[in-house]
């Protein structure tokens, strides 16, 4: 399995940023996909994560609101859309998929990870 996240930059506060990550080597709407992030020094954290089916979602507190996840499974590509962004939202973001097709908001429900990608919000 791999998964390929892109997308990631520089933006000043108040601006927007989608990331995208293309997955192959699963049957890709058998999985639901997640979203998660880990700042310097802090603990990796869930941001949302989509169902197999592309039909629910959930979100973290933080990202309710401004940021949104979709998925284009005859692409096997899924992508976060981030909106406002905030100091506070530079990580390194990773995707990944679940071992399951329902909506996963604990890392253990996730077996394949990305390489993760960079974002940073500073003016």
């Amino acid at each position: 399995v791999q998964l390929q996240a892109s997308g990631g930059g520089l933006v000043q506060p108040g601006g927007s940023l989608r990331l995208s990550c293309v997955v192959s080597g699963i049957s890709f709407s058998n999985h639901a996909m997640g979203w998660f992030r880990q700042a310097p020094g802090r603990e990796r954290e869930f941001v949302g994560s989509i169902s197999g089916s592309g039909l629910s979602e959930s979100y973290s507190r933080f990202a309710q609101a401004r940021f949104i996840i979709s998925r284009d499974n005859a692409k096997n590509t899924v992508s976060l859309q981030m909106n406002n962004l905030r100091p506070e939202d530079t990580a390194v973001y990773f995707c990944a998929a679940a071992k399951g097709g329902v909506v996963a908001l604990d890392d253990e429900e996730y077996d394949a990870w990305g390489q993760g990608t960079q974002v940073t919000v500073s003016s």
